[in-house]
């Protein structure tokens, strides 16, 4: 056989390895051999591996392996198992095509990418043609990158609590945890790494996760208009491709994969109080008083590390809280719980006979340095050691160390600084050389656990508190997290500022950690930076009480952020924000367990209902309170009228029968400090509660219904309520309550159902109120279950039609006659 020329050689290695560009990447050439697989396709070029496979319906997998060893099977995040579907391959000269679920992933042979389309051909997501996937090879390991195209017309939401608008496009972001002390609307990274995104194009959806907890980057637009990028600075170039087409459905498939939030305690939805700091003891026990004088309804109060000495995690000053257990037990007789910072930072202190600090040692659980001595950082205790949280039994043990504090009554724990926080240092984080140990006894540096480490604690933390108090949901905060954090913590948005740009940029970041998995999260009410103007203080609040977790928290510098501090208007407009959250208590804790069950975040764009409404695409003030509510937030200090688009369909104002019809011309309001302008659905049923002062309080009366009637023929008129005991995981042995209501309105009638789909539970209520809005004329007749109703009420003026239903745990019917 004749030698090849030296030109042809080149030129085979190329076609096979891919061309090197400037900057030394290594891209993908063309496709050689291909493996069938039952789940999909393994296509070799070279070296390299690519895997294109069938996760789940509707969830593809690509993987990369440069060299063809890469193990992609390991995640921190992935907990869905690989689920068997019907796979279809066929092969052309030009392409290998996986189908399944009714989207078709074609592996192009030339050069070697992948496009996702629609059995219909539409295109989905599309591997850029010119830029093939590559790699890098370098000092720290290898990046890989891959290049997709980008139509003019598409939008990206997700990637967790970023900075900006809540599209992403024309920007790039990256994923490293990091303090972010008073980030700005440009501040990137912030405390958390979600690498998941949503593209919606045309009322179409699909997401895409990936799934490398390096250090990543995401390019949406901004390096070339046309171009979509994302990469790592190490490990595989593994990404699930999220099929839709409604972006509902990808939050489904992406919370499968991902895992979802467990229906959380029931007192978490109520208003929280924090400060850093409350203390001495005396200082706390006041607060508790005065929320209980000024009527401020309230489920719990946060202690920052003050109550700690010498801010030594899992330790209590007895000299500024000597009754620290009474304390918690008289405020939990009060109806408030205690939450408890407990940061993972523990102090190295070898010779004071500090527990957590001598246990650790004992159980060789914190990280150590490349020479084996232990990594020692600077943070509120001073010289601080840090827990192996990659160590199943350093996770146990960890848990551990609340065995104490459970015993104490407290109901909460907030795990804050674990992106890690070390003071003094580059990059202010953990030495990326600091070494963590693996159960398969291999090892990592920090590089490659950084993003997921605040993750590990917060499961650390839950998962301990199962084994310790296995009856109770436990409750988590935490600061840092990486995708699937959401099954162990809540989160918040960090230190944010006392300023209108906070409060206007909490609606974005809080909408996208529900897109990106974390529906349990909040910002802190009032800014915890500086000294919020009564005005800005007063709109946070009417704000926050329709987001997920509603927290006032501030620094320990600031004036007072309490509801009663700027007067009796103020406190009178910030007590009324908090009662409705209150009275809304059975719909809010009906789309919570709506959450656990599917992943549809509690706070939500419009867009997640209306995928077709895209003049809702750029709209980062207004959003969705559940299914049924539409929020419309004051977020300007200086505004002469209040401009509102509605969402597609028919409108209530809130309580009332004032019916609006969305329209091009947004409604013109006026923004008076009386609260949030809120609509409700027509065919909106919202249940709610009477007024209590929390949680653990048997609200009087009956159940509530408002029935926001819809126009004469519409099958748009739904509602639903979920009830259980609050606290315990009894539900998942069918001790709920679960019933779906649903109204007809005729030319000549009106009917509301109740169907008892699961009744479990026996909830505190035996009758419903019924308010029906938009009945326009005196009807009739009222029955329920074909008797006459005796008692109902119209109010003309109104619009309004009142009527009660006895006995009402079980399936009725209301019929109206005009």
């Amino acid at each position: 056989m004749k030698a090849m020329s030296w030109a042809l050689a080149v030129a085979l290695v190329f076609a096979v390895a891919g061309p090197a560009d400037a900057g030394g990447w290594r891209h993908l050439g063309d496709a050689g051999r291909v493996e069938r697989r039952a789940d999909g396709v393994v296509v070799h070029s070279g070296p390299a591996r690519l895997q294109v496979s069938v996760h789940a319906d509707g969830v593809f997998r690509v993987l990369l392996a440069p060299d063809g060893k890469a193990d992609g099977d390991a995640s921190w995040a992935v907990v869905q198992a690989a689920e068997p579907a019907k796979v279809t391959i066929d092969e052309t000269r030009d392409a290998v095509r996986v189908r399944a679920d009714g989207v078709v992933a074609i592996v192009h042979r030339s050069p070697l990418r992948v496009d996702f389309v629609d059995d219909a051909g539409r295109a989905l997501l599309a591997d850029d043609a010119s830029l093939p996937m590559a790699w890098l090879p370098g000092e720290h390991g290898t990046r890989v990158r891959v290049w997709k195209s980008m139509p003019a017309d598409e939008h990206y939401y997700g990637l967790g609590d970023k900075a900006g608008p809540l599209d992403r496009r024309g920007r790039a972001f990256a994923m490293w945890n990091s303090e972010s002390y008073g980030w700005q609307g440009t501040t990137d990274p912030l405390y958390k790494s979600i690498p998941f995104f949503i593209g919606l194009r045309g009322g179409v959806a699909y997401g895409v996760f990936f799934d490398n907890v390096h250090r990543s980057s995401f390019d949406f637009g901004k390096e070339s208009d046309g171009t979509l990028s994302f990469g790592a600075e190490d490990g595989p170039l593994d990404y699930y491709f999220i099929a839709g087409p409604q972006p509902a459905q990808v939050i489904e498939r992406y919370t499968a994969l991902t895992g979802r939030t467990p229906l959380p305690p029931l007192w978490t939805l109520g208003f929280q109080q924090s400060r850093y700091t409350y203390h001495p003891e005396s200082k706390v026990r006041e607060i508790a008083k005065q929320l209980r004088d000024h009527r401020i309804p309230s489920d719990a109060i946060y202690l920052d590390i003050d109550y700690q000495k010498g801010y030594a995690p899992f330790t209590v000053d007895r000299a500024q809280f000597p009754t620290f257990e009474k304390m918690i037990d008289d405020l939990r007789k009060d109806g408030l719980r205690t939450v408890l910072i407990t940061d993972l930072h523990i102090k190295h202190d070898p010779d004071n006979d500090y527990a957590a600090f001598d246990s650790g040692m004992r159980n060789d659980a914190f990280i150590r340095n490349p020479d084996g001595s232990l990594y020692i950082g600077e943070v509120w205790p001073g010289d601080s050691v840090f827990p192996d949280f990659t160590l199943t039994r350093v996770r146990d043990w960890w848990g551990g160390l609340y065995r104490d504090f459970a015993a104490m009554g407290a109901a909460g724990y907030w795990n804050d600084m674990n992106e890690p926080s070390v003071f003094n240092v580059p990059g202010n984080t953990m030495s990326l050389d600091a070494v963590h140990r693996m159960d398969d006894g291999t090892t990592r540096d920090h590089r490659a656990i950084h993003n997921v480490y605040g993750m590990l604690n917060a499961r650390a933390t839950y998962e301990g508190l199962l084994k310790l108090q296995p009856t109770q949901r436990p409750f988590v905060l935490t600061r840092a997290a990486y995708a699937g954090a959401q099954r162990y913590a809540a989160t918040w948005t960090g230190d944010n500022t006392a300023s209108w740009f906070h409060l206007a940029q909490s609606t974005p970041n809080l909408l996208s950690l529900g897109l990106s998995g974390m529906a349990m999260s909040g910002d802190d009410i009032g800014g915890f930076i500086g000294s919020p103007p009564p005005d800005l203080l007063t709109r946070w609040f009417q704000l926050g009480a329709f987001n997920p977790v509603f927290r006032n928290h501030a620094a320990t510098d600031t004036r007072p952020h309490e509801a009663w501090v700027d007067g009796p208007k103020h406190e009178a407009l910030r007590r009324d924000a908090i009662e409705l959250r209150y009275r809304l208590m059975p719909y809010l804790y009906t789309a919570a367990e709506e959450n656990a069950r599917t992943g549809m975040p509690i706070m939500r764009p419009v867009f997640l209902r209306w995928p077709d409404a895209e003049a809702f695409y750029g709209n980062d003030r207004d959003f969705l309170f559940g299914g049924d509510l539409f929020v419309a937030p004051v977020v300007d200090e200086r505004l002469d009228a209040h401009p509102v688009s509605l969402p597609p369909g028919g409108w209530y104002a809130f309580g009332t029968s004032e019916r609006y019809v969305a329209t091009k011309t947004p409604v013109k309001l006026d923004p008076r400090p009386s609260g949030t302008p809120l609509y409700a659905r027509a065919g909106a049923i919202v249940p709610m509660q009477a007024l209590v002062q929390h949680t653990g309080e048997t609200p009087k009366g009956p159940l509530e219904l408002q029935v926001y009637l819809p126009d004469v023929g519409s099958p748009e008129c739904r509602g639903s309520l979920y009830q259980d005991d609050g606290e315990s995981f009894a539900y998942r042995e069918g001790a709920f309550l679960r019933v779906s209501y649903a109204c007809e309105v005729s030319a000549s009638s009106m009917t509301l159902s109740a169907h008892v789909e699961h009744s479990g539970f026996a909830p505190w209520w035996k009758a419903v109120r019924v308010t029906m809005f938009g009945v326009s004329q005196r009807p009739a007749s009222v029955r329920v279950d074909g008797a006459a109703v005796a008692g109902w009420k119209y109010d003309g003026a109104a619009k309004m039609l009142t009527l009660d239903v006895s006995d009402a745990i079980r399936d009725w019917k209301v019929e109206v006659t005009r």
